[in-house]
């Protein structure tokens, strides 16, 4: 995640849990980070700030045309979608009232992708995914790296 950039007094974007009786109107978020991508464009128009990440490589099969991701914790539609780069728009009333204001090209978001799709991944796998073994990146030097030690 981005976690070890940020800065004390940073804005971030928090969006209140969905209750079980509140209308389902979005894709279901569990603020998980997946990945970081890259902000490779951003570009104001008359009607919404067009911008491109490109995706970690292993995320892009999650991810759709029409389909659903979180940039920085802002649940959006995936206009077009080439290979690990997708292109989004927020609108005005998005933009105001999330921190996109501190993104730049070069900026580093994080992303979660539909969890949704993990789980038809899970599921297609069936057997092989509880026989697949699975190496963890995590050591004390990413840790550090990334800001979870001192």
């Amino acid at each position: 995640s981005t976690l070890g950039q940020w800065q004390v007094g940073q804005a971030v974007n928090v969006e209140k849990a969905m209750l079980p009786t509140t209308r389902f109107g979005g894709h279901i978020v569990s603020g998980h980070v997946d990945g970081v991508g890259e902000i490779t464009l951003l570009r104001q128009d008359a009607r919404s700030l067009y911008f491109e990440v490109t995706a970690p490589v292993e995320l892009a099969k999650y991810l759709a045309e029409k389909g659903s991701v979180t940039v920085d914790g802002i649940s959006l539609t995936i206009n077009h979608l080439r290979g690990n780069i997708l292109s989004l728009n927020l609108i005005p009333h998005t933009a105001e009232r999330t921190n996109i204001g501190t993104w730049q090209v070069g900026s580093k978001v994080n992303l979660e992708v539909d969890v949704l799709a993990r789980y038809i991944e899970r599921l297609l796998l069936g057997n092989q995914a509880a026989q697949q073994k699975t190496e963890s990146n995590i050591s004390m030097a990413f840790l550090a790296e990334n800001g979870f030690l001192k």
